[in-house]
């Protein structure tokens, strides 16, 4: 089953690199040549039943994965959670749903539009998780959500990939702390996201967090192609608690921050 999920990532990360390319860069950086271990990946997925969080992760909880954390983000109106799998080697996974039904009429309209172009066991495919974007949509209909909500825009342009992978600094050697990564990122010439600090969290909250600001890549909408943000290259630095354990979970202030990285500049 290791190889399986071994297998997984790799494409996920293969797919990733295609419209983010500063990632392969970075991991070059900050590896020194060597291999980075990926702390976790991100994705999003909206809360219908053909394809909510459940349907996401199903592939997921087949092999070996299992739920260990859930999270509320009133503001961007999503509910996440995150799954570990049995060997702690392998990477965690992060998914958010948003709650269409928050939205307007109009949004919901569009939303639901694109979902019916997927058949029912959309889900069931091996290469879900890598699959991209399954649906068509116009360039008005992605602006008229992003007017709205950065993810939903994201989502509809981009669709089933990892949003981001993230480099865990406990486990990368020459960097004893995410000052030192960010500095090295900034002399390098990336741009980070700075929306509630360059660092999100503290030791207090156990877990640290900082990210570039997405790449750009071409989206091929069904009217025109334009140039949208894409993925970013997420980095965080665990603490143990009280029994010596590094804390596992998510923070849930931070991560809103973090879903950030990747908003349009208008």
């Amino acid at each position: 089953m290791a190889s399986q999920v071994t297998e997984l990532f790799n494409n996920i990360w293969k797919q990733y690199l295609s419209v983010t390319p500063s990632a392969k860069k970075i991991h070059q950086l900050l590896g020194n040549g060597k291999d980075v271990i990926n702390d976790h990946v991100a994705y999003r997925t909206f809360n219908h039943p053909k394809i909510n969080l459940v349907q996401v992760a199903k592939g997921l909880l087949a092999l070996g994965y299992t739920e260990c954390g859930q999270y509320d983000f009133s503001a961007k109106k999503l509910d996440a959670k995150h799954f570990e799998h049995t060997d702690s080697a392998m990477p965690k996974v992060f998914i958010s749903e948003l709650r269409v039904e928050e939205f307007s009429s109009e949004v919901q309209e569009i939303i639901t539009g694109l979902i019916a172009q997927l058949p029912d066991n959309v889900s069931d495919s091996a290469d879900f998780l890598y699959s991209g974007r399954l649906w068509e949509i116009s360039s008005k209909d992605y602006y008229t959500l992003l007017n709205v909500s950065e993810y939903a825009a994201w989502l509809a342009a981009w669709g089933y990939r990892a949003n981001h992978f993230t480099v865990s600094i406990n486990h990368l050697a020459g960097y004893e702390d995410l000052e030192l990564v960010n500095t090295t990122l900034k002399d390098a010439g990336y741009e980070l996201n700075t929306n509630g600090g360059e660092i999100k969290g503290d030791e207090v909250v156990k877990l640290e967090q900082s990210s570039t600001l997405a790449d750009k890549a071409p989206v091929d909408f069904s009217d025109r192609t334009i140039e949208i943000p894409s993925c970013f290259y997420e980095f965080a630095k665990r603490y143990p608690m009280v029994n010596g354990e590094l804390y596992t979970g998510f923070v849930a202030a931070s991560a809103d921050k973090i879903f950030d990285s990747t908003n349009a500049k208008s």
